[in-house]
């Protein structure tokens, strides 16, 4: 009974924001799945269970920021990027340790997979990346957290200009294609992707070819089975 009320609250409370613009945690996402964020495809809600593992890695986030503060590092916190074209984003944090700054990025995880963490995370990379291409820094901090148990790993990255051009040329080749209605191709990986996985639009990214697609005759299909 009280489970219940409890997903209920988690599934009725979801927002789906209308997406007009790019943010940095799309580095690395599916640009498929992004693009139907920005048309504003139907998708399913996301599982009560895993709303409350993001609520529960934000509690994590606030824990390591008082502990910084109390450190005396000279930290600022949730630090929006300097206003861009097609691109918004919120870095964790920038701290100046032994005078010198970091952008310090933190992820959560399970123990399972903290256990078996050797690198980075690809899109991790990516997105901390392009932190310290728009606060001009040089260094980050990728801080991960193993939620059970509480341990720590982190991984200081350099910036990377050539890795960071790529990066936008990715997010301007997918801004033509939203504006030109022209749906990506699916991930190579597909559907043994993790992010296929948890995916919101995976039974509506099935109805499309693999290939890209023209985005007003998938439209169509939609609307069809819609109806």
């Amino acid at each position: 009974m009280l489970k219940e009320l409890i997903d209920q609250f988690y599934i009725e409370n979801q927002k789906n924001r209308d997406q007009t613009h790019f943010y940095i945690t799309d580095a690395g996402k599916c640009p498929r799945a992004v693009f139907f964020k920005f048309k504003n495809v139907p998708r399913e809600p996301m599982d009560a269970r895993l709303l409350r593992v993001f609520e529960h890695g934000e509690h994590l986030h606030r824990n390591i920021f008082n502990i910084l503060y109390r450190l005396r590092v000279g930290v600022t916190t949730e630090i929006p990027i300097p206003a861009q074209e097609i691109i918004s984003g919120r870095a964790d944090a920038i701290l100046c340790v032994n005078n010198e700054n970091y952008v310090l990025d933190i992820k959560s995880m399970n123990s399972m997979i903290f256990r078996n963490l050797k690198e980075p995370k690809e899109e991790n990379v990516y997105q901390i990346q392009l932190y310290l291409h728009y606060f001009n820094i040089k260094k980050g901090i990728l801080l991960y957290i193993d939620k059970d148990q509480q341990n720590l790993k982190e991984f200081i990255i350099t910036y990377d200009p050539v890795l960071v051009k790529g990066l936008l040329e990715g997010f301007y080749s997918l801004k033509t294609q939203i504006e030109e209605g022209s749906v990506p191709a699916r991930l190579a990986e597909y559907p043994q992707n993790w992010q296929c996985t948890y995916c919101q639009f995976r039974d509506i990214c099935k109805l499309a070819d693999g290939e890209n697609v023209k985005w007003e005759e998938f439209k169509k299909k939609i609307e069809t089975l819609q109806a």
